[in-house]
């Protein structure tokens, strides 16, 4: 059995389309493509019908206990958190160097500077992937790392309190045809870059985790240049919902990994 859930597909056009981040100065202010409001049926993981392998799916779910309550009213927890991930990034997915370079933290509230991603997308294109490397560790550095195997990865885990509502969903990559990704520029104040979008089909094979609680992540590939799967993901709008949600809160930190 599978849950109904809402997630919004990005559209195929023959131009081609942009996020704007931050329109007119005001932090949060997003203008986004049209987008495509899609129901899906999403086969909850802790059922225990399937699983899921990082290396033939690019995703796994694991316990790991942050010891950081409050990631919002400081930045005091980066350095601690960030050798934690560090750590425990080299034992699960054997990286050998692992940079942590952004951490964000999401809020489901209309008031919230970011708020859950709900178009169906990954973090990365190709070259919107080179050009991040080049970004954070120079021409040299990203040459030696092009040479051999490195990647993005996502580390992405609930905030406070368990997940009740729009919990975050992924496609197995194995049901995506090549035609389903289209390029998205992200228009920033100070830099562009780009995504891959998702349009609808049918066949995609949508799973989650329900319920993730502050001591279990979802550590997923977002582009890997050795061709390791990465996954189209989204926040879920589940049909089925309590009357009295919890927000849901949630910190996503996105690292750049070198294999070897």
């Amino acid at each position: 059995m599978r849950d109904p859930a809402i997630v919004n597909y990005h559209l195929r056009m023959d131009e081609r389309q942009a996020s704007r981040f931050d329109v007119d100065g005001i932090v949060g202010n997003l203008e986004s493509p049209e987008l495509q409001r899609t129901e899906v049926a999403v086969e909850d993981l802790r059922r225990g019908v399937s699983s899921v392998d990082f290396d033939t799916d690019g995703i796994i779910f694991e316990n790991h206990r942050s010891g950081i309550s409050d990631f919002a009213s400081s930045t005091d927890w980066e350095s601690l958190y960030n050798d934690a991930l560090t750590e425990f990034l080299q034992d699960r997915i054997g990286a050998k160097d692992v940079l942590v370079f952004d951490h964000t933290v999401r809020v489901d509230d209309p008031d919230a500077a970011r708020k859950p991603a709900r178009n169906v997308h990954s973090d990365y294109s190709e070259s919107g992937a080179t050009q991040r490397d080049i970004d954070l560790v120079g021409e040299t550095r990203a040459r030696d790392y092009e040479a051999g195997h490195y990647a993005f990865v996502n580390v992405w885990r609930p905030v406070e309190k368990s997940i009740q509502t729009s919990p975050l969903g992924f496609i197995r990559p194995s049901s995506v045809e090549a035609e389903d990704w289209m390029t998205i520029d992200l228009i920033y104040p100070d830099r562009i870059g780009q995504i891959l979008g998702v349009a609808a089909n049918t066949q995609h094979d949508w799973f989650y985790c329900s319920e993730m609680t502050p001591d279990e992540v979802a550590v997923f590939n977002i582009y890997d240049n050795r061709g390791r799967p990465f996954l189209g993901h989204s926040a879920l709008d589940m049909k089925a919902t309590g009357s009295t949600p919890v927000v849901r809160k949630s910190i996503e930190s996105r690292t750049l990994i070198r294999f070897e």
